[in-house]
């Protein structure tokens, strides 16, 4: 449960807003850096996970680069300081005006997704002058065992080269006078809770790189396997920070690396995901034929998962830590005018009432990013752990108390 002092110092402040545990957010970066550093892997944060100033500092402070999928990502990450040479940027759709910008900062590897794209991109080189680095978004054709919306790597998805069309595009990327191919990219999908899927990705790699240096006698620099690693959205608590040591040494165990080989991740739910929750106030319980609903300040606007995927997030009355009962069912909903303004169904907590806090959990990952102000809703701000002090100035928190 949260303990007693931060309750106090939460049932004083304006609901609703987001509360980050930055003591926790530096134990997730602490353990990923280590568990990297054993095979020297290179991780990029996916930035879209959660943009927020202090969490893109910390982070910074540990070294890691950036995924980005737009242009504003690779602006920001560079006005947030990562060097350029970290960056990594992807996605389907990039404007003329990303490709430019992101070449007058010499980024480290355009992801690209199609041939179209690397056209354009080589036009671009053309008329900077500049030879520009690509890497091949491949559509791998693995299912990740995931929601429908968060899969990237079959082939029904938007994303990636199919395979069949991969000796063409090596071809005619060779051939392009100002694009230098240095790697292979891969993102197989979003919330990954089972290994199986990327043993089967590294099994596919291998045989990719197989097949270029059969055909083409190339061996890449770099191999990006993109990120997905998912987070415990159910019982938080058991599990705050990914196993990445576990996730790594299953990497290591079934890529065949070629001479040099860098690999690459880009992860950002695993980051970020369980440091953030989303603290709101029940405005009322309201009794239904044959439900009771517990309608909160905080809505759809406000975290969009549920909305927009079915997503569940733990939810907890933090205004009744003693009780052990849940013997009260509530559908948690928000204030918007919309039917998908609803946060989850059928939720057992202990009898809650009138200005009781709420606690969403694992909300540090597409959750004051997705922030909307639909109705005209103000947005939520943001509270961090070490920012907190009493009456004398001390600091109160460095890590929030879950039990």
């Amino acid at each position: 449960m949260f303990n007693k002092q931060l309750y106090q110092f939460f049932s004083q402040t304006e609901t609703p807003f987001y509360y980050y545990d930055m003591g926790l957010l530096n134990e997730s970066l602490s353990k990923l850096k280590q568990a990297a550093e054993k095979y020297n892997y290179l991780v990029h944060y996916a930035i879209k996970a959660n943009a927020n100033d202090r969490i893109l500092e910390t982070i910074k402070q540990y070294g890691f680069g950036i995924d980005c999928v737009s242009g504003n990502e690779v602006k920001k990450a560079i006005e947030t300081g990562i060097k350029p040479e970290k960056i990594v940027f992807a996605g389907v759709g990039k404007s003329d005006a990303e490709i430019a910008y992101a070449i007058d900062k010499s980024i480290f590897s355009f992801n690209c997704e199609s041939m179209e794209e690397i056209e354009v991109i080589n036009e671009w080189g053309i008329k900077k002058g500049e030879i520009v680095p690509v890497s091949l978004r491949l559509n791998p054709d693995i299912d990740a065992i995931t929601h429908k919306y968060l899969t990237t790597g079959l082939p029904e998805n938007k994303f990636g080269i199919p395979l069949q069309f991969l000796d063409k595009v090596i071809h005619q990327t060779n051939n392009l006078s100002h694009i230098k191919l240095i790697g292979l990219h891969f993102h197989i999908g979003s919330q990954i809770r089972e290994l199986t899927p990327y043993i089967e990705l590294c099994k596919k790699v291998n045989s990719i790189q197989d097949v270029i240096f059969d055909k083409h006698g190339i061996e890449l620099e770099h191999i990006n396997l993109g990120g997905g690693l998912g987070i415990n959205y159910e019982n938080p608590d058991a599990e705050l920070v990914p196993d990445y040591a576990r996730f790594f040494d299953t990497v290591h165990e079934y890529l065949k690396l070629r001479k040099n080989q860098k690999v690459h991740f880009e992860l950002g739910r695993a980051v970020v995901g369980q440091v953030g929750s989303l603290i709101s106030k029940v405005l009322y319980i309201k009794k239904g034929v044959n439900k009771r609903f517990m309608i909160l300040d905080a809505g759809m606007t406000d975290l969009i998962r549920p909305a927009l995927y079915g997503a569940q997030h733990k939810i907890q009355n933090i205004s009744r830590p003693e009780a052990q009962i849940m013997n009260y069912k509530y559908d948690v909903v928000g204030p918007v005018c919309e039917s998908s303004d609803s946060f989850d169904d059928n939720v057992m907590l202990p009898m809650t009432i009138r200005g009781d806090l709420v606690a969403i959990r694992s909300t540090g990952a597409y959750g004051e990013i997705m922030v909307s102000q639909y109705t005209l809703r103000d947005k939520p701000k943001a509270i961090y752990s070490d920012e907190i002090t009493n009456e004398k100035g001390e600091h109160l928190f460095s890590k929030i108390t879950v039990s």
